[in-house]
């Protein structure tokens, strides 16, 4: 065996996305770079979140009123600015 040689372990089957990233938290990909090819894929991002700061009373006003609809805060408001914005744009 050459000098410079690694010997390393074989990637084991895993059962989990915690055991994968264990085992790559431990090793290196380059050790095992021949073991890998190219590969393409598409991905899609959830689109990015804003945060937006309401006065208190106005918060507490809302959440009373998602509370009577059996909704989150989230879809109440971001339904009444929807309709809102449409309301608006015609």
């Amino acid at each position: 065996m050459a000098e410079n040689d690694v010997i390393r372990e074989p990637i084991p089957e895993f059962e989990t996305l915690a055991e994968i990233a264990d085992f790559w938290d431990e090793h290196s990909t380059a050790d095992y770079d021949e073991l890998t090819h190219e590969v393409q894929f598409d991905i899609q991002i959830a689109p990015q979140k804003k945060a937006v700061n309401i006065i208190p009373e106005l918060s507490e006003m809302l959440t009373s009123f998602a509370q009577v609809r059996g909704i989150s805060l989230e879809t109440l408001v971001n339904v009444w600015l929807t309709e809102k914005a449409i309301e608006l744009a015609r």
